[in-house]
Order: structure tokens, then C-alpha cells, then sequence
């Protein structure tokens, strides 16, 4: 009996391997299918093999001017003996070329802001690579799978002109108590004054489903006359007429250096804020897949991490041991103690729907 089973089990794996041959042979493209994405098996040292092969790897969404690419471009092409160039566009933007140039690809690899990498893997234009680091990545920065990966975060802060209020605001409590005018920025287009709308409500109990305290909080300080409808942009800040502007810490940290280190302070409100970040997508069907995977992987390195930290991107990798000069450049991590990531950025999607409404019934009617 024990010999016709065995027989029997011979004769369905023959058949078997016949099937998945005839499959293989009918499908000669399955591996193109899969968007060049045929090197999750190779080691670092061959996909930088690899990488040294197609020569070249091109990007979307990474300036030399943002978060000091330019150093890290620098690197890897030094180090990899590689080409680089870059397109600068915006999140939707790169998802967009992604899937236009599906038939004929000229992109690698993009940046994009945490929120647009669920919606890169729901559009189908990305491809999954995990890096070497992968275990040190917390879950709220990266796609189970590897499609994409924050390099980099940041928080809500406050910038203050210290020229034009005595004692800064460290707290929504000292923002709300303050007889200074403040900055929010566009919350009706701009991501980062709707992120700054959310980490009030994070502050006060809310979150990504309920931003009713946010709104409600910004809807004090419109009846009290307390809010600019300046934008929050780097030229108004110089202009020293802005006293208080809501910003991404990396955003406030870098035009204080700008302008005057001495005289701007940065905070993150002690009750709590928002923490996000920006995440490389591979390209499905990358021209120069290894290359990119290769830069995901420098990025993440310490070398890459250090980079970042240069242009005040606090880097994603806690382990990672900054140089005192970089260091300073950045807030004291204890900072940070009350800052939480969106849980959900389906819901926060939806959510920042209704926020250009909200803002405009709850807020704008009360600015003169």
C-alpha cells in the first residue's frame, strides 16, 4: 500500500512540474510581468553588481536642494560608479509618470510624502524591496510587503521670531494663551498646515478619524483675531513680520538657519504633534532596478541617514550616531516624547477630504 502511495505521489509531481513547464513555456514574459522586481534573491554585493551594470539610475522627486540629496547623490555615485538625475515633482506627480510610462520607462525611484505610498501600491506602479535595515524601520513607516519606506520624518513644530515675542510658545496651551499672530499656511490645499490642523486634534484627543478639536482649536483663535492669512512661506518669514508659523520641524529648523539662528526658536508642543515622513517608491517597471534598490538601501545606510540629518530630515533609524555638528542641527529627541504617527491613511485621506469645507465654515469667516 505504502509503495502504490509513493508510486502515485511520483506520478502527481511528474505531473505537476509538466503543468508549471507548459506554464512557463506559454508565459515566456512572467518575469517582465512582475516589473523587473527578479532580484529579491540576489545578496547586497550583487545587486550592487548589478547596479554597477546598468550604470545609471534616474529619480523623480529628489532635488539636490531637499533634505540634502545632493550629498547622497553625491555618494552613491561616487561610491557606485553610477549616473543620476533627477526630475523634481510632487507625489501625485511621480505616481502619475510611474503608471504613463508603464510601455516605456524613464524613472527609477521617487520621494513621496507617507500619505502617497498606499495610494503607489493601490495604482500598481511599485515594486517591493526591504533593504538590509528593514528590521529597524518602525510599522507605521513602511509597507509590510517593502513597496515603500520612510527614510525620513518629521513633526509639527512651532517657528517663532523671537524678535517679536518675548517668550516663545513651547505648548498648544502657550500658543492658545499668546497675544501674537500666527501662521497655519493654506489648510484649504496645503498638506503640511492640514497635517498642522491634525496634530492639534492629536494634542487634544483626536486623531486621524476625529479632527474635531484641531478645528476647533483654530476656530478659537479666528474669533480672537489671532490668525494670519499669510502663507507660510520662507520670504514672509524673512520679511520679520510673521511671528508664529506652524511648519514641518525640518521645514522651521532649516529657514531659522536661513534667516538668523539666534534669532528663531523651534518647538514641538509639549501636549503632543503629528509625526510623518517621505518614502521612496520603486518603479515597477524601473529601467535601472538594482540601482534603485541600491539607492533605497544607501539611503537607509548610516552614511545616508547622516545626509538627511544635514538637510534637518530626522532620520527614520534611531541606532544611527550622528556627528555633533549634525546633531545640533536637529531638536533633542525628548522632544519628540508626545508625537504619533497617522494609524490609518486611508481614513486620514478621507478626512482631509473635508477639510478645505471645514476650514472655510469654521475658520476663514472670522479672518478679516
Amino acid at each position: 500500500m505504502k509503495k502504490r502511495f509513493a508510486r502515485l505521489m511520483s506520478m502527481g509531481l511528474l505531473l505537476s512540474l509538466l503543468v508549471l513547464l507548459l506554464a512557463a513555456c506559454a508565459n515566456p514574459e512572467a518575469k517582465a510581468d512582475e516589473g523587473n522586481g527578479s532580484t529579491a534573491e540576489l545578496s547586497l554585493s550583487d545587486i550592487e553588481a548589478e547596479a554597477a551594470k546598468e550604470g545609471s539610475v534616474v529619480s523623480v522627486g529628489m532635488p539636490d536642494s531637499w533634505a540634502n540629496w545632493k550629498d547622497t547623490w553625491s555618494d552613491i555615485t561616487g561610491k557606485y560608479s553610477i549616473t543620476h538625475t533627477d526630475t523634481d515633482m510632487s507625489s501625485a506627480e511621480e505616481i502619475a509618470k510611474f503608471e504613463a510610462e508603464k510601455d516605456k520607462p524613464t524613472a527609477d525611484i521617487g520621494d513621496v510624502g507617507i500619505a502617497f505610498g498606499p495610494v503607489a501600491v493601490d495604482t500598481g506602479v511599485t515594486q517591493p524591496y526591504k533593504t538590509s535595515y528593514w528590521d529597524e524601520i518602525p510599522d507605521w513607516a513602511k509597507d509590510k510587503d517593502g513597496h515603500w519606506v520612510v527614510g525620513y520624518q518629521g513633526s509639527i513644530a512651532f517657528l517663532t521670531n523671537t524678535k517679536l515675542v518675548a517668550n516663545p510658545p513651547k505648548s498648544w496651551e502657550d500658543l492658545k494663551n499668546g497675544s501674537y499672530k500666527i501662521i497655519v499656511g493654506d489648510v484649504t490645499k496645503a498638506a503640511q498646515a492640514q497635517m498642522a490642523v491634525l496634530a492639534a486634534a492629536i494634542a487634544f484627543g483626536g486623531d486621524e478619524s476625529n479632527i474635531e478639536p484641531g478645528l476647533a482649536f483654530f476656530e478659537d483663535l479666528a474669533k480672537k483675531g489671532r490668525l494670519s492669512n499669510a502663507e507660510a512661506s520662507l520670504a514672509n518669514i524673512e520679511k520679520g513680520e510673521v511671528e508664529v508659523t506652524l511648519l514641518w520641524d525640518f521645514n522651521a529648523l532649516n529657514y531659522k538657519d536661513q534667516i538668523d539662528k539666534d534669532s528663531f526658536d523651534v518647538a514641538i508642543p509639549k501636549e503632543g504633534s503629528v509625526v510623518s515622513g517621505y518614502a521612496t517608491i520603486i518603479n515597477k517597471w524601473a529601467p535601472h532596478p538594482n540601482a534603485a534598490k541600491l539607492t533605497r538601501e544607501y539611503i537607509l545606510s548610516d552614511e545616508g541617514q547622516i545626509n538627511l540629518a544635514k538637510g534637518y530630515a530626522r532620520p527614520i533609524r534611531e541606532s544611527v550616531k550622528l556627528p555633533d555638528d549634525v546633531a545640533a542641527k536637529l531638536l533633542a529627541q525628548d522632544e519628540y516624547a508626545n508625537v504619533k504617527p497617522v494609524g490609518d491613511y486611508k481614513v486620514w485621506e478621507e478626512t482631509a477630504k473635508t477639510i478645505p469645507q471645514l476650514w472655510q465654515e469654521r475658520v476663514l469667516v472670522h479672518l478679516n
